[in-house]
């Protein structure tokens, strides 16, 4: 064992490499919110909200992450410091990743808010007044 393989007294292994996916034709599509819904489970009648502006159905009694998450949408924010898109982290009200606008109030947590019906959620937070 030579001293390169040994970092505070534990041997360390060679590191893996991984192989990153070019952009092409090779890129799976993006499942539709049919693909991402459990089909045999019996469900009670949709309601429809609106997410940045455009109509969609939910399910009573789900999280407004899980019908965000169910349309197959990822990035609900943008990070107040550099601006990179930020998506759902915990799912359960810890980490506030997962921050919308509802009904007009900011900074909601989608992970804890329940969906009602004609209720109107907007990604990104509008930039301040």
């Amino acid at each position: 064992m030579t001293d390169k393989n040994r970092r505070g007294g534990f041997e360390t292994r060679p590191q893996k490499t991984m192989t990153v996916k070019k952009k092409g034709p090779d890129l799976k599509p993006v499942p539709t919110a049919a693909d991402l819904r459990v089909t045999s489970i019996t469900r009670r009648p949709a309601i429809h909200i609106s997410v940045n502006g455009r109509m969609i159905e939910a399910t009573p009694g789900e999280t407004v992450l899980a019908a965000l998450t169910a349309m197959g949408l990822r990035v609900l924010k943008k990070s107040n410091v550099n601006g990179e898109a930020r998506g759902p982290f915990c799912g359960m009200g810890v980490c506030f990743e997962c921050l919308v606008t509802i009904n007009g109030v900011p900074k909601q947590r989608s992970c804890m808010t329940e969906v009602e019906d004609n209720m109107a959620i907007q990604t990104y937070e509008p930039p301040p007044s």
